[in-house]
C-alpha cells in the first residue's frame, strides 16, 4: 500500500481569495481534513475554508489543550502542548499509513509561527509532508494600511508581543519598519515599548486583515481599546526611493 502524504496547507491571511491556486485545488480535493481550534470553537482556519472542503470528506479537530490559562513559562504549558502534539502526529501518521493523504489547513504561512511546524518536525521521519506556502497575515496587514511597508535599505523587524517589553524596545529601536504580532493582553506593554522606542505616533493597529470584520486604525486614536487575538502593530519604513 502506498503511504499517504500529510499537506501543510496555507490559506493565506483569512480571505480565501488570497489563497494559493495549489492550496485550492489540494482543498476542493481533500479526502480528510484537519484543523486546529480551541475547545468549544469552530475554529479560524477551518472558518475560512467554509463552503471549500468536499461534503463526503471526513475532518478531524484538533483541539489545544491548553492557550492562555496558564503562563507559557510555566513547564506545565510545555508539558500539556507536547503531549497533545505527540497525540495529533499518531493520529496523521496512522492515516497516512493507512494510504490517506490529510490535508491540515494552516493560517497564514505554515511555517511562520504556525502550530503545523511542531507536527512537521514530528511527522519528517514517519510519513511523507509536504508543506503548501501562503501569503502571511502582516502581509495583509501592511497592504491594508495603504502604504509600502519598506523602501530602500529599511530594516524590517518581526516581533512577538510576548516579548518582555526591554526586548520590545530593542527590536523597535535597531529597526526602520516594524510588524508586532500576538499583541491580545500585552496591548498597555507593547504601547510602552513603542513609546519608548520613538515610534508610538507612526504606529497603526490591524485587526482582522483581508476578513470581513477588518479594521485600520492608528495606534494612538484607540487609546485603551483591547484587541482580539488577529491583531497586527504596523509600523512603516521610511528609507530611501528615487
Amino acid at each position: 500500500m502506498t503511504t499517504g502524504t500529510i499537506y501543510g496547507l496555507g490559506l493565506g491571511p483569512g480571505d480565501p481569495d488570497l489563497m494559493t491556486v495549489r492550496a485550492d485545488r489540494l482543498l476542493r480535493k481533500a479526502r480528510h481534513v484537519a484543523f486546529f481550534r480551541k475547545a468549544g470553537r469552530k475554529g479560524q482556519a477551518r472558518q475560512c475554508v467554509e463552503g471549500l472542503i468536499p461534503e463526503d470528506a471526513v475532518e478531524y479537530p484538533m483541539e489545544y489543550p491548553v492557550t492562555t490559562e496558564i503562563p507559557f513559562t510555566d513547564p506545565e504549558y510545555n508539558r500539556l502542548l507536547a503531549q497533545f502534539y505527540e497525540t495529533c502526529t499518531a493520529r496523521l501518521v496512522e492515516l497516512a499509513r493507512a494510504g490517506e493523504d490529510v490535508v491540515v489547513l494552516c493560517e497564514g504561512d505554515p511555517f511562520f509561527y504556525g502550530s503545523f511546524m511542531h507536527l512537521y518536525m514530528r511527522l519528517l521521519d514517519q510519513v511523507p509532508v509536504e508543506v503548501v506556502p501562503a501569503i502571511t497575515g502582516m502581509s495583509a496587514a501592511w497592504t491594508a494600511t495603504g502604504a509600502p511597508i519598506t523602501w530602500g535599505d529599511d530594516v524590517l523587524g518581526v516581533l512577538m508581543g510576548t516579548l518582555p517589553e526591554e526586548a520590545l524596545v530593542d527590536g523597535i529601536s535597531r529597526s526602520d519598519a516594524v510588524v508586532i504580532m500576538k499583541i491580545g493582553r500585552h496591548i498597555d506593554k507593547v504601547r510602552a515599548a513603542l513609546r519608548a522606542a520613538g515610534k508610538y505616533e507612526q504606529a497603526w493597529l490591524v485587526e482582522y486583515a483581508s476578513m470581513p470584520q477588518q479594521t485600520v486604525q492608528r495606534l494612538a486614536e484607540v487609546e485603551g481599546k483591547v484587541t482580539p487575538y488577529f491583531s497586527i502593530i504596523i509600523v512603516h519604513g521610511k528609507g530611501r526611493r528615487p
